[in-house]
């Protein structure tokens, strides 16, 4: 299990930089700051099913889980939230340390 977590946390790392550049060539093109949300992906990757999303949200599980936090995600820029996903992962796929050092008798 944390093999797959680590792989899939360096594949969301890599894809956040990746992300990073394009966004960054972008503004550099066009003289002013351009990011690329993350609604704009879901559109280009599921196309029809993303205006499903909010309906299917808001009946089955909770209409505020939509529109402040979901929304906020939505917005939130493609290489920042691929970057933190890709992070998070690998932290939970890590290692446990080893207990070296530690006094257990007392």
């Amino acid at each position: 299990m944390r093999f797959l977590l680590r792989l899939i946390g360096y594949l969301s790392v890599a894809a956040g930089f990746v992300a990073l550049v394009i966004d960054g060539a972008r503004s550099i093109a066009n003289a002013g700051l351009r990011f690329t949300p993350v609604s704009e992906v879901l559109i280009a990757i599921i196309q029809e099913r993303y205006q499903q999303i909010q309906p299917a949200i808001e009946r089955n599980i909770h209409p505020w889980l939509w529109d402040p936090l979901l929304l906020t995600v939505l917005r939130a820029p493609v290489a920042a939230a691929a970057l933190l996903l890709g992070f998070a992962l690998l932290w939970l796929g890590r290692r446990p340390q080893a207990a070296i050092g530690i006094v257990t008798r007392r």
